[in-house]
């Protein structure tokens, strides 16, 4: 690490007391560790058991079993209308009820999607290039539909040297680029995807193998599976809808779209259906836990719409200084450009962490829910396989933060003698292994969680 920088602090919350400091002042990169901060302002703000709204309207007219016009779903920046519990499709299933049930079968106009709750802003400030079609990368918007990723498929030709077959889900905004080949059966796959800035192009490179035989009467076949990210979430949320729709067997006449795209939008609607999102606790637990970054970012401009009707970064990020100012936190060790910590602009400072982490155990409001959004060491989340057979395991609840030659560990523990400590471990700017530095870390916790000051 003699490349690199360490930033820690550990606090004892039981008398207050630091027991350990290293660079506590310095102003780091801190990668997911930015989710801390988001999440404290957010349930300070808006309450643990805030949900967020989709609605489904219009200005139509139903005739005979049709609508007469458009069907809009106004966005509430909900993000869990996705594939996990299967929420998504049991969402799309009450709102086809809900359209039988007032008597429409046929849709004889658009879907359209109104997005206007946040700004267009969808990729966040500092968010590198040459990662944007990842789906850790996913754009944020009001309507969001399986965590704005499209899903890739690659799936072998028919013999060696052929071109493989390759499909992605509708509504992505993306045109393909096929240029995979087939490889023998046994060779390594080196499937991989770029998106071009000039143009909304993926273009899809590498190699997929034919499959072993799986028995003498056949093959198995083999598909490669890869998240993208979308274009336009609020595209990609209205066709997914209109295709449900379909296949339910109510009959969409007009297209997909954006309210953007319109020139006189209906301002006189009437609710057909209104569905909400879990509370706010849960969707904070999958944000932490797993690290979602399409959470963070959501709840960000979520806030700021909240606070003061604009659901932009820069109102999130106002609120969420507000929120330091009360509760006399210094703000100059937090620079916020984004609310996953995706972002290279982000800075702040281990002792920073370790403050919010102080604040939020010590408010009864808070302690209990907050602290449950973190991952158990050793047993869950991004930290499933760490710190397992120490005195960390299912003691540590920690957030992660990754990104190149950064790495984050934050969180709380108790010592041997049972004090509960605040940590914050931030390491910059290493160019040994990554692995190499989380052992460091792991190691420094686990220290931590056998320390007793009465051995």
């Amino acid at each position: 690490m003699d490349h690199g920088q360490w930033a820690v602090v550990v606090r004892d919350l039981g008398n207050g007391q630091r027991l350990y400091d290293r660079n506590s002042g310095k102003l780091m990169v801190p990668a997911s560790n930015m989710k801390i901060v988001t999440l404290a302002a957010a349930a300070n703000s808006m309450g643990w058991n805030t949900r967020f709204a989709t609605t489904l309207e219009t200005a139509a007219q139903v005739e005979a079993g049709v609508l007469r016009g458009d069907l809009y779903v106004r966005g509430g920046g909900d993000p869990t209308i996705n594939t996990r519990n299967g929420r998504g499709a049991a969402v799309f299933a009450e709102w086809t009820t809900a359209l039988s049930a007032a008597g429409i079968r046929k849709i004889d106009g658009r879907i359209i999607g109104d997005d206007n709750l946040f700004d267009d802003e969808a990729l966040g400030a500092g968010w590198a290039w040459d990662y944007l079609q990842y789906g850790y990368a996913a754009p944020v918007g009001a309507l969001q539909y399986n965590e704005d990723v499209a899903d890739l498929i690659v799936t072998p030709g028919p013999v060696a040297g052929a071109p493989a077959v390759v499909s992605l889900s509708p509504g992505s905004g993306l045109t393909l680029s096929n240029k995979t080949t087939t490889a023998a059966a046994g060779t390594p796959e080196t499937i991989d995807y770029r998106r071009r800035l000039d143009r909304p192009v993926l273009e899809v490179f590498g190699a997929v193998p034919l499959p072993a035989p799986a028995n003498p009467e056949g093959t198995a076949t083999r598909i490669t599976g890869r998240q993208v990210a979308v274009v336009n979430p609020t595209v990609y949320f209205v066709q997914a809808l209109k295709n449900a729709l379909v296949a339910q067997g109510i009959e969409v006449a007009g297209d997909a779209v954006d309210i953007d795209d319109l020139s006189a939008p209906a301002i006189d609607r009437r609710t057909i259906i209104r569905s909400e999102s879990p509370p706010l606790r849960e969707i904070a637990g999958v944000m932490m836990k797993v690290s979602q970054n399409l959470y963070a970012d959501t709840l960000l401009k979520a806030l700021g719409a909240a606070v003061s009707g604009t659901g932009t970064v820069a109102a999130g990020r106002d609120a969420v200084l507000a929120v330091l100012r009360d509760w006399k936190i210094d703000e100059r060790s937090l620079v916020m450009a984004d609310g996953s910590g995706l972002s290279r602009y982000d800075y702040v400072t281990a002792d920073f962490i370790t403050a919010l982490l102080e604040r939020m155990y010590a408010d009864p409001r808070h302690r209990d829910p907050f602290m449950a959004t973190f991952a158990v060491a050793g047993r869950e989340g991004t930290v499933a396989t760490r710190l397992r057979k120490t005195r960390a395991e299912g003691n540590a609840r920690v957030k992660t933060g990754s990104i190149s030659n950064m790495r984050a560990l934050s969180g709380y523990l108790q010592t041997r003698d049972g004090e509960t400590l605040a940590f914050s471990v931030i390491a910059n700017d290493f160019i040994i292994p990554a692995a190499t530095v989380n052992w460091i870390t792991d190691l420094a916790v686990e220290t931590l969680a056998n320390f007793a000051r009465h051995p």
